[in-house]
């Protein structure tokens, strides 16, 4: 299997960054792929993808050398499995609230000892002709990512035992249901959400994870960097309509 390069980023202290992708065209991901991303999440939480459109998506990651991950629906075993299944290199695990949960999380990432991830001759592991189940089972045990999504209050409360979790790769604030859970939905800045996102900032610095963070531009990007973020991403909507609008009022402003 391939090596995950955005999990040795982190392991040596670099910020990585990453684009979520909702749409299922493996075209786009290529496109996208020349861009120079460290690493896509193809959103199969909040849109229509299924593991057959990750896997054609997986696939055109790895040509350009990006990392493919995917966010997964659910925190459950045969779910995870099949989106792994595909060849992802990590997943975003949605809605943890406790430190079981993210212990499910990992076990269901992981094969045995550390897990109880099904093994087959699938593309995840080279369908079987490129190296032995052993090694590969060693290998992807090393390189897959697991992302835990922080965006409840009862999550924040539990923090300090969910980050005890090992196999946690990164940590990473939902700031859009971090707000709804504290009765300020699309409020993210909000005192009340910015306290709680406090508070996950500086337990997770007391961890051997990584903060990650999901940003709306550049200038996001940069503030949670300063604060010690090291996994950041961003919606390709948000880049696309900034970009979009400027051409317009550029060309518009000039025709």
């Amino acid at each position: 299997m391939l090596k995950n390069t955005t999990k040795a980023k982190l392991k040596v202290g670099e910020t990585v960054f990453g684009c979520f992708v909702r749409y299922p065209d493996p075209n786009l991901v290529e496109v996208l792929g020349y861009q120079g991303w460290d690493f896509m999440v193809f959103d199969a939480e909040h849109a229509a993808l299924e593991p057959r459109d990750c896997e054609n998506m997986v696939r055109a990651a790895e040509l350009r050398g990006v990392t493919p991950i995917v966010r997964v629906t659910t925190n459950l075993q045969p779910i995870i499995l099949r989106f792994l299944d595909t060849g992802a290199q990590g997943l975003h695990v949605p809605w943890v609230t406790s430190a079981a949960e993210a212990e499910t999380a990992v076990r269901s990432v992981k094969y045995r000892p550390r897990g109880v991830r099904g093994l087959a001759s699938v593309r995840a592991a080279d369908y079987g002709q490129e190296i032995s189940f052993r090694e590969y089972v060693q290998q992807a045990n090393a390189e897959t990512l697991v992302v835990i999504q922080i965006e409840t209050s009862e999550a924040v409360e539990r923090l300090p035992e969910i980050v005890e979790v090992d196999g946690v790769d990164v940590f990473f604030i939902g700031p859009t249901d971090l707000s709804h859970s504290f009765g300020v939905p699309g409020q993210p800045q909000h005192p009340t959400v910015q306290k709680a996102m406090q508070r996950i900032v500086e337990t997770v610095a007391k961890s051997n994870a990584a903060l990650g963070v999901f940003v709306s531009d550049a200038a996001a990007a940069r503030w949670w960097c300063e604060r010690s973020a090291r996994y950041i991403v961003v919606g390709l909507e948000s880049l696309l309509s900034r970009a979009v609008r400027d051409f317009l009022r550029a060309a518009r402003r000039n025709g």
